[in-house]
């Protein structure tokens, strides 16, 4: 199966509509069970170039206690658990097809990408931070899509790769912001393309 190239879009104010959308129905299904939900991700900051894909985390307490009760009910959303994928300390789930969340329209969503996460887990800290740094400084933002693009230009398909050679600009940006080596080297190291 041919894989599809990596595509990088100029800023869509679409992106942040829809994760408001999105974000209403898991409120509506999980308020009782989470502490927030945040837009993250490239496509959060306003400005930046982005693969046009949402991406959302849902906080929970650090006890990770409710986490088997949200597993069911996203499930009954029409979201499958995938688990760490690697990452620590983040749940991903996988929409089952364009009409998940299910919430009783008809309607195709956005793709979105859909994490659970620990409130102190690093994963939320980094994600936090960097669209925080990258909203605050939009020449930044620009530099970032920029490199972005290029890379999606080098490696259309190669995700790993992608991902792998965009992280030093990320990690020098947490650098920036305080988070520690370990924290750092956490990041570079659950980011690096398997060979």
């Amino acid at each position: 199966m041919l894989k599809a190239p990596i595509t990088i879009e100029d800023y869509n104010p679409i992106w942040a509509d829809t994760f408001q959308e999105l974000k209403s129905i898991y409120d509506l299904h999980l308020a009782d069970l989470i502490e927030d939900i945040q837009h993250v991700g490239s496509t959060s900051v306003v400005g930046l170039a982005a693969k046009p894909i949402i991406d959302i985390d849902i906080i929970i307490s650090n006890d990770r206690q409710s986490l088997p009760s949200i597993i069911k009910k996203l499930s009954l959303l029409g979201y499958q658990h995938r688990g760490s994928q690697g990452i620590t300390d983040r749940e991903a789930f996988k929409r089952i097809n364009v009409k998940t969340p299910w919430n009783g329209s008809s309607r195709s969503w956005q793709a979105h990408h859909l994490y659970v996460c620990p409130a102190n887990s690093i994963i939320l800290k980094n994600h936090l931070a960097l669209r925080d740094f990258l909203r605050a400084y939009p020449d930044k933002a620009k530099e970032y899509g920029e490199l972005k693009k290029q890379l999606a230009l080098d490696n259309p398909f190669d995700m790993d790769t992608y991902i792998e050679r965009k992280t030093p600009f990320i990690t020098t940006i947490l650098e920036k912001v305080g988070f520690s080596g370990i924290e750092i080297d956490t990041i570079s190291s659950e980011n690096k393309a398997s060979r």
